[in-house]
Parts: structure tokens; sequence; C-alpha cells
């Protein structure tokens, strides 16, 4: 027994000293044994510090105790005896009390009557412990039933909605914080004054030679008209920033000197001078590219002209009606 009480002094020791080094060095967000590998040496020279004063102690013990009277040696072992008896004897009654069981001599107390070819049967009670257990299903069956069933509370519906509510704010979370994890498949329209101002600096600094700082196009194409070579849009953008422009162009893949996160911000910056029309832009090139997404804009004039048809077709109609043809 006292090797068992040595070893949970010594398991105790080493749980006080690690949440001692947790709490005295400064580790951030992260475990200290995890960010500082040098602790585990720290808790190994703790833990042969904690045997070694373990062993001594038993070795004092011994050399005490040897030097004790027959007599005195009897006295104190039975005082040792009686002291463990008291430590540990309430858990020892608990445990036999939740068993339920009857000793081997008071067995002819709970033999029944009947027999099978001299085989008798013992009437034991379910074990206490059991016997509980059973209880506290049927006192949770009724709590449950009157919470969700009597009182309307939320079913299974509510918890995945709510769940799904919340996994969506944990990803968006994740997202803010861990901006380069993106691609061209996955890379949304920035629209942050931050992230614009950034992506403006990035494109000043390396897109104006061949765009212009208008984005009116010198040596590559225009970025402010309705027409794109490799197609419009936050995704189609990003990804020719990033796998760079058609084969000998001159446009170069920039995922090699931008992050994720940084070509996003110019994306979405290039997305902001639509429209825009500088004086010294170039002649579109390529194609007209539309968002699916995005309403279709009616021509104004369009409009005026047809109606303007329309309505001369009726006059012609009238004029005709009254002129008798």
């Amino acid at each position: 027994m006292k090797t068992t009480t040595a070893y949970l002094r010594v398991i105790g020791f080493m749980v006080l000293a690690f949440f001692l080094l947790e709490l005295i060095v400064d580790s951030g967000e992260t475990w200290a044994i995890v960010k500082y590998p040098i602790i585990w040496a720290v808790l190994g020279m703790v833990l042969l510090i904690a045997i070694a004063l373990e062993i001594i102690a038993a070795a004092l013990q011994r050399i005490l105790f040897s030097g004790l009277s027959p007599e005195v040696k009897e006295n104190f072992l039975a005082a040792e005896k009686v002291r463990e008896e008291n430590r540990f004897g309430w858990f020892k009654r608990k445990y036999e009390e939740m068993l339920g069981a009857k000793p081997m001599e008071k067995e002819q107390e709970i033999v029944l009557d009947h027999n099978y070819d001299g085989i008798r049967e013992l009437d034991n009670k379910l074990p206490p412990w059991w016997v509980y257990m059973f209880y506290a299903t049927i006192i949770f069956a009724v709590v449950y039933l009157l919470r969700f069933e009597v009182f309307d509370g939320y079913t299974q519906i509510d918890e995945y909605q709510t769940d799904v509510a919340q996994a969506n704010e944990d990803v968006a979370e994740f997202k803010k914080n861990n901006k380069d994890l993106i691609d061209a498949e996955t890379v949304e329209q920035l629209t942050d004054p931050a992230d614009i101002a950034a992506g403006k600096t990035i494109y000043t600094d390396n897109c104006v030679a061949c765009h212009k700082d208008s984005g009116g196009g010198g040596i590559g194409p225009n970025l402010t008209d309705d027409q794109w070579i490799l197609g419009g849009g936050i995704k189609n953008i990003y990804h020719s920033i990033s796998e760079g422009g058609r084969a000998g162009k001159g446009m170069i893949a920039w995922k090699t000197d931008l992050k994720p996160s940084e070509m996003a911000q110019v994306a979405s910056y290039v997305m902001t001078l639509h429209g825009t029309n500088p004086a010294d832009g170039k002649e579109p090139e390529g194609e007209i590219w539309t968002d699916g997404n995005t309403p279709v804009e009616v021509n104004e004039m369009t409009v005026d002209s047809t109606q303007i048809n329309i309505e001369a077709t009726n006059n012609s109609v009238s004029d005709n009606i009254e002129s008798g043809n």
C-alpha cells in the first residue's frame, strides 16, 4: 500500500508541475509543452527528482524502523494497519454495499424452496448500482418527454439549423483569419476599403507598366470595358493573375510572387475599374463577358426607338382606317 501511495504522490507532483509550467510560460493560445518542446526535458528532470525523493524517504524510513525494538516495531505495524483500514475501509464497505451480495455464510437465508435435481436457487437481489441506474433512466425519460413533447422543445431540425449556422460562422471566421487558403474556385470579390486600397497598391507596383494606372491598357488589354480576352469576373481575373495570360503574350504567372490573399485584393481592385472609361483607353479586345448572375441591363435608347416605331405603326393604321383603306 505504501508503494501505491508513493506512486500517487509522484503522479500528483508531476500533474502539479505540468500545470505550473503551463501557467508560468507564456505560449499564447498554444500549449506551452507543444510550443516549447524543451519543457518535456524539464518535466523529465522533475520526474527523476520526485522518484529520488521517494527513494530517499523510503530508505530513511527503513533505517529508522530497523533501529526500533521488537515491541515498538509490532506496535508501529499494528498502528499502520489500523490507519490503512481507516483510510480505505470506507471505500471497501461502500463497494460491497453497491454490489448488494450476501456473504457465503449467510446464503442459507436467501435459498429458495424449490430445487432441480439438487440444484438450489438463491434469491439474490439486483445490485443497488443497477437499480439506481434503472431509476435514473426512468427519471430521464420523464424529463425528456416533458421537455420535448409536452412543452415543445427544440426539434432535431432546429438543432441541425443551429449547428449549420454556427458552422457557417466558424467557416467565415476561419476564412477571415486564413485569407491565403483560397484559389480561383473559392475566391470571392472583396469589398472592404482596406482590401481595395491594398489591391490598388499591388496594382500600382506591378501592373501599371502594361495596363496603365487608369486600367486603360497599353501593352496589355483595357481593363475597364466589357470585353475580356480570358473572361471577366473575380474568378477569371484571379486565375489570369495567378496562372498568367496567353502563352507568348507577356503576362506572367504572379502566383510565385504574390500570396493568394494579395491576388484576391488586386483582382477585386481590377473589378472596381470596370466602367471608368478613361480617356486614354485602348480599343476593346476579346469578347463581351457577362456574369450569369448579373441582371441584363436594358438599353434605354433601344426602348425609346422601339416605342417610337410602335407609335408610328399605330398612327399609320389609324390613318388607313380613316381613309377607308
